[in-house]
Formats: C-alpha cells, structure tokens, sequence
C-alpha cells in the first residue's frame, strides 16, 4: 500500500532514484531538451525547478548547494552562466512538458520535457521581428504608364500626320522599355 507516500518512487530504491534523477537534470541543462516517460519527467520537474531557482543568485554557497544534487562541475557552469541569465526575469515554471505519444514496447506514456526560455518556436521573440515586405516591380509600371500617357498629351498636341507617326514610334519603344523592366 502508498500510505504516506508524498512522491513517486519510480518502482526503484532512494540511491538509484537519486542517481537518476541526477543524470537526467544533467542531460537537461546541457541539452536543454530530453524524451523520457510522463512519470519521469514529473518527477524530475520536481527536482530540477529548484535547482534552477537557486542558480538565479550566482555565489559560492548557491554553486555548492546545487553541485550536491548535480554532482558535476561543467553542468554545474552551464547552468549559471547560460541558463540562469535567460530564467532571471521568470518567477517559476521553468520547465514544460510536451507528451508525445505511447512507447511501442511497453505502451509507456512518453513525452518531450524542455527548459521553456530556450525552445524558439513557443517564445514570442520570433513574432515582433517581422519585416515589412515591398515589392520592388510596383513602382516600375507606374513610372512606365506614366511616360506612355505623356506620350500621348504631346501627340495630342502635335497634329501633323509626320509627329503622329514619329509618336506611335516612341509608345512602342516605351511599351517595350516597361515590358523589359517588369521582366527584370
């Protein structure tokens, strides 16, 4: 029976649940992203949220205290001089579990849990660069249509039968100039 049982053991004894536990917050601060089980990634969310909240205030007894959870000295640097500058501003809820799906061999319900400030596609940086777009052809045809009716108020303007002719020339040879700049 589960009398009294605040946590889930995992189905393993406390040294190798701890040890787990261990090389798993590891494998998430280094690679910001890991696959396990639901049940897993619960447990490790309980014991990897505190460790990044202590590593906020960077000092010798914070480094110390989450280097006996962690028991590595390059996770222990990569969390304070990586990962703790980019959670400063965020008051909890570091993590976030994503399920994926159910394990083939076992049917064991699996998921995605990852750091939340460095996954790009959920932040909201991404949508406030967004570029006005122009397209640069627009400004051709007017310019073209433009000299195409200048052409014509000075045809109109011009009555001989020779300038009409002259005239018809240079629409032609504007038609052509503003069929070549679309192209380009």
């Amino acid at each position: 029976m589960r009398h009294g049982r605040k946590f889930n053991h995992l189905g393993r004894k406390s040294a190798h649940r701890k040890a787990m536990l261990s090389n798993m917050a590891s494998s998430l601060i280094l690679h910001k992203r890991i696959n396990t089980t639901v049940e897993k990634a619960k447990a490790l969310r309980v014991y990897v949220e505190p460790l990044l909240t202590k590593s906020k205030t960077d000092s010798t007894h914070s480094r110390r205290t989450v280097f006996s959870y962690l028991q590595n000295k390059d996770i222990v640097n990569e969390l304070f001089r990586e990962v703790a500058p980019k959670i400063a501003n965020r008051e909890g809820g570091y993590t976030r579990i994503i399920r994926t799906g159910y394990r083939l061999g076992d049917n064991a319900e699996m998921c995605m849990i990852e750091l939340v400030d460095f996954n790009e596609l959920y932040t909201n940086d991404g949508a406030k660069k967004t570029t006005r777009r122009s397209r640069r052809g627009g400004a051709k045809k007017t310019e073209a249509t433009e000299t195409v009716e200048a052409v014509e108020e000075t045809t109109e303007e011009t009555a001989t039968p020779e300038a009409e002719a002259s005239t018809e020339e240079s629409k032609d040879e504007a038609a052509d100039d503003a069929e070549n700049a679309e192209e380009k």
